[in-house]
């Protein structure tokens, strides 16, 4: 189908522009959400008729959206999530999640639409995040996942807390070895008690 778009988008084109789509791509997606109209003779000359207020508004729009850049851009937000020993949640952080912690530090402009997220997060650790504030705008946050405050703190630093936890766990007890010892018998710590026992 070819479409008039209203406004930038990637990999598709700029305002004005004249383009070939899927069809169900323009039924679904950008035909009801006001981002193309058909093209025809009809919606050409209804275009090129209010072309300068659509720019207009355009403009206006990325002025906003490049204020709010300014407080939004490298912004870093802490989720605390429940995960198991080796890092896995119990779930996943979605788009919602990070919209909600980002309207919670203030930034109402922030929609579900804005954030680009490949895959939902599934593990530990701290993540890059996009937010296309305007088709022309983007900025990247950054996703903290940890379990507590604390361990954010750390992530924070640059610390990889799943490779420290192992570390811990292969440097955990380690049994006392005797070389006299008969098999099954329990080492002793000090060498008097094995002196009095050779004696006896």
């Amino acid at each position: 189908m070819e479409i008039i778009l209203l406004e930038r988008i990637e990999k598709l084109g700029a305002i004005g522009d004249v383009v070939t789509v899927k069809d169900g791509y323009a039924r679904n997606y950008l035909l009801p959400n006001k981002k193309a109209l058909r093209s025809n003779a009809a919606n050409r000359k209804v275009f090129e008729a209010n072309r300068a207020k659509i720019e207009a508004d355009n403009a206006a729009r990325r002025a906003g959206a490049e204020k709010e850049a300014g407080t939004v851009d490298g912004q870093q937000i802490v989720l605390i999530r429940q995960a198991s020993n080796a890092g896995h949640l119990y779930g996943s952080v979605a788009v919602r999640d990070i919209v909600d912690a980002l309207h919670a530090d203030g930034h109402k402009i922030v929609t579900k639409a804005m954030i680009v997220l490949e895959r939902p997060i599934k593990t530990l650790g701290v993540f890059d995040v996009r937010v296309n504030l305007h088709p022309e705008v983007a900025v990247t946050i950054t996703v903290n996942v940890a379990r507590s405050p604390e361990e954010a703190d750390l992530q924070k630093d640059g610390v990889d807390v799943m490779a420290q936890m192992f570390e811990k766990d292969e440097a955990g007890f380690t049994e006392d070895y005797d070389p006299n010892a008969e098999p099954g018998e329990i080492a002793r710590e000090d060498a008097e008690a094995t002196e009095d026992q050779a004696e006896a």
